[in-house]
């Protein structure tokens, strides 16, 4: 009798003895694939996701330490990428951020120097996007995102002959108009790809088969400026169970038959399965799998060998065709569909990923790590002109630092305020030792311009000029010496504009006895005003948790005196001892608690302000020469911030994610501080301590039509347990519509509409937070009579909730982590001697009225001014200083100035005996009557000492030149598209008469090489 048993051990012998009588055999996989018309192509693109800093520093993330946090190390990807690739030539991969490349690139041998120069001559190894990081598309300027972006660019140019493709924006937070038309189109990019966008509009593209679009992202450019764009169908990611890093728990393909958990044919259904449902929402016959996640890589061949069984079995499977590919092949491939697309305008601000979940709080979260980019960023375009006008020093300071040090800062969880504490004081780090080298650069090139040495070449300056970074606290000691031993403060003002420029200068002194001079020693008009104790207290906290050292004596006034300044030039100025003090502003205290006085003006020239004496607010703005008279009023509030409330769809308000619980609460002055009122022949001051942790100075300037508002607000409490997210708002009386604009990237302005989408039906769910858009220029609003603007000192996020009111977000300080990653409430604490206190944020905006269609003038032409502030510079003379020293330079030819609506946005010594210069035209089409026009730019006026050997004008990240460029670009067809006016852009550029035509929002970038 045969039991069951018995079966059972037959079997299980039968089996062993079958499995040792086999031997598994090599399977040579058929990777060898192109395209195959008439199969739905999946195009495999292995890549990884590097972030420039997140969780870990930069510098940590690359060797691989603090793996406590995240277990990541990009130095193993590039180290395991290598032979992964070698292994087989059809294997592919493409690589993104230069700031890890180029620290990899600097270690490796000149043996794997030359193999991974093949692998990139041969296709295998491809670098997409190409700059030193990811950037930011919310909180970053367009000079910022160009710099780094050229950083990379002329590296790869420079080190391979390559010119990247592929725009690759896959983390970012939302999707700019400028990132698709000038850092993609301009580039010379093909595509762009991108990853996150609304999940109302992704689910509506998905039905309509419209994820990829050709996005024409500039009013003024049009067609002539669009790009292939891709958002993908969930993520960055692989499509789900098709995650092969060494601890992933995705199925692996087991093929040999001989093993137990043979697998093949399951596998391939899987893959074939997730294929088609992608297709079903996809255009043509092509597909893109992005094959890789953030740091993923660290051991090449785990997913490559995975990759190279998938390939052959579902290619012998025949159902859907799998191959290696890259962007660029992808996009060759929708290329050559012959396929209409659908058209894209405007961006994709503001991004929700889910329902509460509106990503607009990191457009302010950090606000003063953001106010520091921004103030670097302005110092490094003046740094490299001075450091051109000097020339560039191989050995000795230069910008270079600095230059790594933005455009790592320029990183989608940098600037955005979306790293956790530690790396965000990394990048504050990095950029604090960036700028002290340029401050050096600096000094040592105006101690050349102003000894008149660099005709005949400077050698050692005598002259050391000091710099004041914490002005904005008024900490500068160069300024706060003694003069009564008969020395003068020499003060150098830098103008980077290339028009004459006017503004006020603002300095701490110690006492009053001041008088100042201009070069020829005529006495200038100044006023003296005193520093309220709310500027000493954050002077002395701040200047000792920044510099170690606590002030001993504090200066007593600012004084303030005109300085008019040559473009691209500097003037100098005389502060010395008098014999009697200097105009002191007179102080008036115009309300106080309970006061039945009437109201007060405040003004000096056409602008006045109106306030209330009995409720001590601002209530009227009137310009008499531009007749403008408008009710409005100016407050601060706050939203309360949403916490966790425990249930499964809970959502807090944090690091990215704005969700306020309720509505706001208003800040109401305490009723105990008065308003104090400072009038001098320069300045009007208001001042107003709304309460413990909000300080207000509102000012107006002689010579200037708008209102400047600077303020201190912080540390905010939250002994409440409650974080909150500071908004002040500005009430007029416009009947808005519900419109409002918003820049992008501090370019082009865009039309807002509350509630509303143009591609797609709206679900409102957070009326406030799903209307806020990022703002790094301005915003405004009109009707059909006036046009009330607001221009920032930095990136912040705001919106028009009501008609006629605007308000921004200055300051956040939060409780809850909001889900998104970082793991860590946003809450930020300055720390002096072991005490900490929450952070304080010091700012500005500045805004005004004017005439319907007359706005943007004051927009454009000041917005420059905020961006590029005149730089200062001191020194100490006994003598006559105009006698040894030139006291008056421009750059350029001293009869010139460039037109009002042209800006240098990069004058760079490169350092080989070529000159990178960027001419940016500040107008859109039909923003202004008078400006939005072509305007000429006589190169031989702005380089007057030089002969221009040759010129070639480039794309906008200098790697390939302009025609070239042109040549090569993708044409695509569009659905239901229109004829459009004709695109003015400016002519080619005559070597004899060497004259840059600029057409609105035209940039145009030139090498330039000069006869020595």
């Amino acid at each position: 009798m045969v039991t069951s048993m018995d079966i059972g051990v037959w079997i299980l012998l039968f089996l062993v003895g079958f499995i040792h009588s086999s031997e598994s055999k090599y399977i040579a996989y058929n990777t060898t694939s192109t395209i195959v018309p008439g199969k739905l192509n999946v195009h495999l693109v292995p890549h990884t996701h590097d972030d420039v800093g997140w969780l870990k520093t930069i510098d940590q993330y690359y060797v691989g330490s603090n793996n406590s946090i995240q277990g990541a190390c990009v130095q193993n990807v590039l180290d395991s990428l290598i032979p992964a690739l070698l292994a087989d030539k059809n294997r592919k991969f493409i690589y993104v951020e230069q700031a890890f490349f180029q620290r990899w690139w600097r270690e490796q041998s000149e043996v794997v120097q030359k193999t991974v120069k093949q692998l990139v001559n041969s296709g295998q190894l491809e670098f997409i996007n190409g700059g030193m990081c990811m950037h930011d598309e919310a909180a970053t300027h367009y000079i910022d995102m160009i710099d780094q972006t050229t950083l990379g660019h002329r590296f790869i140019k420079e080190e391979f002959g390559v010119t990247p493709r592929i725009g690759w924006q896959i983390d970012p937070f939302g999707h700019s108009a400028v990132q698709a038309y000038l850092l993609g189109a301009e580039v010379g990019f093909d595509s762009l790809f991108f990853a996150r966008i609304d999940y109302q509009d992704r689910a509506k593209r998905k039905d309509e088969k419209s994820l990829e679009v050709v996005w024409q992202g500039s009013k003024s450019f049009g067609s002539s400026s669009q790009i292939f764009s891709g958002a993908f169908p969930e993520n960055y990611e692989p499509p789900s169970n098709f995650y092969f890093e060494v601890n992933d728990d995705s199925p692996i393909v087991q093929d040999d038959i001989n093993l137990f958990d043979y697998n093949v044919p399951e596998r391939v259904n899987e893959f074939v399965s997730a294929a088609l449902s992608q297709a079903n929402i996809t255009r043509t016959n092509h597909i893109m799998w992005t094959m890789g996640t953030d740091f993923k890589y660290q051991y090449a061949e785990t997913w490559f060998r995975q990759l190279d069984k998938f390939i052959h079995y579902v290619n012998q499977d025949g159902r859907v065709h799998a191959l290696y590919s890259t962007p660029s092949i992808y996009t060759d491939a929708k290329h050559a569909a012959n396929e209409a697309w659908p058209i894209k305008t405007d961006d994709y601000f503001p991004y929700a990923d889910r329902v509460n979940g509106y990503w607009t709080g990191y457009f302010t979260s950090r606000p003063a790590l953001k106010g520091y980019v921004r103030w670097t960023s302005g110092y490094y375009l003046a740094a490299r002109q001075l450091e051109y006008f000097k020339g560039k020093s191989a050995s000795g300071p230069n910008t270079d630092s600095l230059a790594d040090a933005l455009a790592i800062a320029q990183h989608h969880d940098a600037v955005s305020g979306t790293s956790k504490q530690h790396v965000a004081n990394d990048y504050a780090k990095r950029l604090s030792i960036g700028y002290t080298e340029a401050e050096k650069t600096v000094a040592a090139s105006l101690a050349c311009l102003t000894e008149g040495a660099t005709k005949t070449g400077c050698g050692t300056p005598q002259v050391k000029f000091q710099q004041c970074p914490l002005l904005n606290i008024s900490y500068c000691p160069a300024s706060e010496v003694n003069f009564s031993d008969g020395k003068n403060l020499v003060v150098v003002v830098y103008n980077p504009l290339g028009w004459k420029r006017e503004d006020v200068i603002r300095i701490p002194v110690a006492n009053e006895k001041v008088v100042v001079r201009d070069s020829n020693g005529k006495k200038v008009q100044s006023q003296l005003l005193p520093i309220p104790d709310a500027f000493l207290g954050l002077r002395n906290y701040h200047a000792a948790a920044y510099l170690g050292i606590s002030p001993s004596v504090n200066p007593k006034y600012w004084l303030a005196f005109s300085a008019i300044v040559p473009p691209l030039g500097f003037s100098t100025y005389y502060v010395s001892n008098a014999k009697k003090s200097a105009n002191i502003s007179d102080r008036h205290i115009a309300y106080k608690s309970g006061s039945q006085s009437d109201g007060f003006e405040v003004g000096l020239g056409n602008l006045k302000l109106i306030y209330s004496g009995k409720e001590g607010k601002l209530t009227q703005y009137i310009n008499r020469k531009r007749k403008v008279k408008e009710s409005l009023e100016q407050t601060y509030k706050y939203y309360p911030s949403y916490g966790d409330d425990g249930t499964i769809t809970a959502q807090a308000s944090g690091a990215y994610i704005f969700r306020p619980n309720g509505s706001s609460f208003p800040i109401k002055p305490n009723g105990k501080s008065p308003l104090t009122v400072l009038r001098g022949p320069i300045v009007h001051e208001v001042h107003q301590k709304i309460n413990s942790w909000i300080y207000q100075t509102t000012r107006l300037v002689k010579g200037k039509e708008h209102v400047e508002v600077e303020f201190i607000v912080g540390p905010i409490p939250i002994d409440d347990g409650v974080g909150k997210e500071i908004a002040t708002e500005i009430k007029t009386n416009l009947t808005s519509s519900k419109t409002f604009y918003t820049d992008s990237n501090g370019r082009d302005f865009i039309e807002r509409v509350r509630d509303y989408r143009k591609d797609w039906n709206l679900e409102v769910n957070q009326p406030v937070a799903g209307n806020y858009y990022p703002i790094n220029h301005g915003i405004y609003l009109k009707d059909k009579s006036k046009e009330f603007s607001v221009l920032v000192d930095r990136s912040v996020g705001g919106s028009s909730i009501l008609d006629g009111q605007v308000e921004l977000m200055v300051h956040r300080r939060l409780l809850n982590d909001d889900s998104r990653g970082v793991a860590e409430a946003l809450n930020e604490t300055v720390c002096v001697s072991d005490k900490c206190t929450g952070l304080t944020v010091l700012g500005k905006y500045y805004f005004r009225i004017d005439p319907i269609g007359e706005g943007a003038r004051w927009r454009r032409t000041f917005g420059q001014e905020i961006y590029s502030p005149l730089l200062l510079a001191f020194t100490e003379s006994e003598g006559n200083w105009g006698d040894s020293h030139v006291t008056t330079f421009s750059g350029i030819d001293s009869s010139y100035s460039l037109p009002e609506n042209v800006a240098v946005i990069t004058l760079q010594d490169l350092g080989d005996g070529n000159v990178l210069l960027r001419l940016a035209h500040l107008y859109e089409i039909g923003e202004d009557i008078h400006l939005s026009i072509k305007s000429s730019i006589e190169l031989k006026k702005v380089f007057r000492d030089k002969q221009i050997n040759k010129i070639t004008e480039v794309n906008l990240s200098a790697n390939q030149e302009r025609a070239e460029m042109e040549k090569k670009r993708l044409v695509w067809q569009v659905k239901g598209s229109s004829r459009e006016p004709e695109v003015s852009r400016g002519g080619p550029v005559d070597p004899e008469k060497l004259i840059v035509e600029l057409s609105p929002m035209e940039i145009r970038t030139f090498v330039i090489n000069f006869n020595h």
